[in-house]
């Protein structure tokens, strides 16, 4: 019946990332409403159309979020930077589950406050991460063949040539600053420009890399207890215009350790998504909406809580799950 239809709020959802979680989704359930938010909604009367059962809507988080204009939203999910946290925190306290994917380590103190003062009754998850969480699921499946890990040294590389929306462009424009990293055991703010490292690359050739604190950091810390972490941001060519292809997005992740076999080694694994970071962060967020309101024939997650990716999406194989989504993992790399 249609009042049992799941209504999605997308703010953004006219932009690079929110029009593929949109087209995710559609593709996963042809009842949900999805409704695709921002400044200019004539921008996204064609994607409605495309879409079915979606429309479009006006929403300009600079003069605030009025919940009233919409009935019913079962989860929101922000594709842009949301400064004042107004949509998590409308989220919080009117019961809705909500999904946001801009923020870094050192920007989620309010809401992890406000969850002790308020009874959360929905999920609602922090996406922070590179790719709304990939990386971090990756490295989760990796790490089950150390029995001990000392580091974990992850990097995204952003090809100039992968056209991408304000959100990615925020991220990609400002990582310079402090960054949070994890050194000898010790959490650390450092200065990215000042702590610059080399990064191999795929083709052979290096590029140099920057920290930034996004939650990929902590996450990993919790899921290794690795003495030395970091997240390095590049540019560079990808994969993908290496091969004469469009541009790719490419994560690398080198992990050292003891195996369970009791041998010591570094593990070297790319992951490229050769349709650019966008697609990437989208996949991310739809495999968190899917577990959130049970699509694909998964369990809906009713539980209320603050969530992490790695916490609410369940995959035993989740390298294998990527590949659905034309993201393709090459492991062991020298």
């Amino acid at each position: 019946m249609e009042s049992q239809r799941k209504r999605i709020l997308i703010i953004g959802g006219y932009g690079q990332v929110g029009s593929n979680v949109a087209r995710l989704i559609r593709k996963a359930d042809s009842s949900i409403e999805i409704i695709l938010a921002g400044r200019n909604p004539r921008k996204g009367e064609l994607l409605a159309k495309e879409l079915t059962h979606a429309e479009t809507a006006y929403v300009n988080l600079e003069e605030g979020f009025n919940l009233d204009q919409f009935r019913n939203i079962d989860l929101i999910i922000s594709a842009l930077g949301d400064h004042s946290n107004i949509l998590r925190e409308t989220a919080i306290l009117n019961g809705i589950a909500s999904i946001t994917v801009s923020e870094l380590a050192d920007q989620i103190s309010p809401t992890a406050f406000l969850s002790l003062h308020k009874t959360i009754a929905a999920p609602i998850v922090f996406a922070g991460h590179w790719q709304a969480g990939l990386l971090t699921l990756i490295v989760k499946q990796l790490s089950e063949n150390f029995s001990h890990i000392t580091t974990v040294e992850t990097a995204g590389l952003y090809d100039e040539k992968d056209p991408v929306g304000p959100l990615v462009t925020d991220e990609v424009t400002g990582f310079v600053g402090r960054s949070l990293i994890r050194r000898g055991g010790n959490w650390l703010h450092v200065e990215s420009k000042a702590n610059a490292r080399s990064i191999n690359l795929y083709d052979g050739s290096s590029a140099v890399g920057y920290p930034m604190g996004t939650l990929d950091v902590p996450s990993i810390a919790a899921l290794t207890d690795a003495a030395n972490i970091r997240f390095d941001f590049i540019v560079g060519d990808s994969i993908g215009s290496n091969k004469g292809l469009e541009a790719s997005h490419d994560l690398y992740i080198e992990i050292e350790g003891t195996l369970l076999s009791g041998e010591k080694t570094k593990l070297r694994t790319i992951v490229t998504g050769l349709r650019g970071n966008s697609h990437l962060t989208a996949v991310g967020v739809y495999l968190i909406t899917e577990s959130i309101l049970g699509l694909n024939g998964k369990s809906e997650h009713f539980k209320g809580g603050l969530y992490l990716p790695e916490t609410i999406v369940s995959e035993d194989n989740i390298i294998k799950r990527l590949s659905e989504f034309g993201i393709r993992t090459i492991e062991d790399i020298s």
